[in-house]
C-alpha cells in the first residue's frame, strides 16, 4: 500500500492499539502504531514514511506527551493534520493543543477516528 495512505499513531494500551489497527486498515489506511510519542517522534523524524495524519494519545507512558508529539510533526509541517484522543484530558486542548486538530474523548466508536481522519485530509482542517 501506498505510503500516502499511513497515519502515525501514538497509543500505549494495546487494547486500543487493535481497535486503532483493525479501524484504520478497514477505511484503507495504513497505521503505523506506536507505544510512546518518543517512538512516533523517532520514527516521524527519520523520513521512512510519508504521514498524512497523526493520531495521538494525550497521556503517553515516557516524558514525551501527545501534546508534545503534535507539536513536532506542526513544526515539520504547519497544516499536519493531527487527531488527538484522551479520557481525561479533554480540558487542556484549548491550552495545550494545535490549531485546527480534532479531539476525540475515550471511549470513541472506530467510526469516529475514521471520520476526524477523513475530515482533515479533505478539508485541510475541522469543521463547526
Amino acid at each position: 500500500m501506498s505510503d500516502c495512505l499511513t497515519i502515525l499513531v501514538a497509543e500505549d494500551d494495546y487494547l486500543i492499539q487493535g481497535m486503532l489497527e483493525d479501524a484504520l486498515t478497514e477505511a484503507g489506511f495504513r497505521p503505523q502504531i506506536l507505544s510512546s510519542a518518543e517512538e512516533a517522534a523517532t520514527v516521524l523524524k527519520s523520513g521512512l514514511y510519508e504521514f498524512r495524519a497523526l493520531v495521538t494519545d494525550v497521556n503517553l507512558k515516557g516524558t514525551t506527551s501527545g501534546w508534545d508529539l503534535a507539536r513536532l510533526a506542526r513544526e515539520r509541517a504547519p497544516d499536519f493534520p493531527v487527531i488527538y484522543m484522551t479520557g481525561t484530558a479533554a480540558d487542556d486542548w484549548a491550552r495545550l493543543g494545535v490549531p485546527n486538530s480534532i479531539l476525540l474523548t475515550k471511549p470513541f466508536a472506530p467510526a469516529q477516528l475514521v471520520t476526524a481522519i477523513a475530515q482533515l485530509l479533505n478539508t485541510g482542517g475541522p469543521t463547526g
